[in-house]
């Protein structure tokens, strides 16, 4: 029990592959990082500064962006660290600010799809009442929801891990989570399991809710070409952000739960980093390339941006 006083950080798992790989690895980390960091602030941008984008739509989607630039923030410096050094330690509070960013950009995500998929459910079942419910009001609340939830629930969840007495400091993840450490215990963690079950309980409820609101719309949508075509534009990526994320999240939970004792280093590794990579990416090009109005200014401000450039360098 009194371990845990020898402990000041925490050591995290290393790539253990040769010099040569491990550089590899850091250009192709730096760029897919340099690539979310593009991607996303593109389509903030846009939203942000295209008028005609401030709907509710476009706002939860800046709010999606935003969120991945938030959640990378928290892996991909450390991690490009990491692959230079000799060492692969962390402090415990940094470890503790780490996995509450990932991870709680992690159950912001799906609190967005969940305020977006509402958002849709409203326009295209209840449209003449859109503008009555969608208020500008109404935006800000689901917003705050979004943030606060997974906020208000990753630090309960620290506040019970920082209560435990540690008999280990290795993490065998290449980054922080609250389950590693939690395995680290000496004493028992029932309270943890039994709040990390509410937790389940509670987002795996969000998740049927988005799931159920999709079945109405694709029923309703079924009644009307009108509606159909709607869904098409405006669902389709929204459905594609919602699989790619309950993707990267069975891979987590598969590395959390059996990754240490069922598969290679290579494969735990890809499991652990899916959900930092995939999404993060994906998303701001499903609703770039599908979304007519985000995509057709994006392009715009794209192409204004470089003529502007090009005309600088001209001079």
């Amino acid at each position: 029990m009194d371990n845990i006083s020898h402990f000041t950080v925490f050591t995290l798992s290393q790539l253990e592959e040769s010099m040569s790989v491990k550089q590899t690895c850091l250009a192709l980390s730096l760029a897919v990082y340099l690539l979310i960091i593009i991607l996303n602030l593109i389509l903030i941008l846009t939203i942000l500064l295209e008028k005609c984008l401030h709907e509710p739509m476009y706002i939860f989607l800046c709010n999606l962006c935003i969120n991945a630039l938030f959640g990378t923030t928290g892996f991909y410096p450390k991690f490009l660290y990491d692959l230079i050094s000799d060492t692969h330690v962390i402090s415990f509070g940094g470890c503790y600010l780490q996995l509450f960013v990932i991870y709680g950009s992690t159950l912001c995500e799906l609190t967005t799809l969940s305020v977006m998929s509402y958002d849709r459910y409203v326009a295209i079942c209840r449209p003449l009442d859109y503008c009555s419910v969608m208020t500008n009001k109404t935006v800000v609340k689901l917003l705050l929801f979004s943030w606060l939830l997974p906020a208000a629930s990753l630090t309960i969840a620290l506040v019970l891990t920082n209560r435990l007495s540690l008999c280990g400091s290795h993490i065998d993840k290449l980054y922080c989570d609250n389950w590693s450490i939690v395995k680290l215990s000496c004493e028992p963690a029932g309270i943890n399991n039994i709040y990390t079950f509410i937790g389940i309980i509670l987002y795996v409820s969000i998740l049927i809710l988005i799931i159920c609101s999709y079945g109405k719309l694709i029923t309703a949508c079924m009644k009307s070409t009108e509606n159909k075509n709607k869904f098409m534009h405006t669902c389709v990526p929204h459905l594609l952000s919602l699989t790619n994320f309950a993707t990267a999240v069975v891979f987590d939970i598969m590395y959390t739960r059996y990754g240490s004792r069922d598969f290679s280093r290579s494969v735990r590794n890809f499991l652990a980093l899916e959900f930092l990579i995939i999404p993060p990416v994906f998303n701001p090009l499903i609703y770039g390339l599908k979304l007519t109005a985000v995509r057709e200014r994006a392009f715009r401000a794209v192409k204004v941006k470089g003529t502007d450039l090009f005309n600088v360098k001209m001079r």
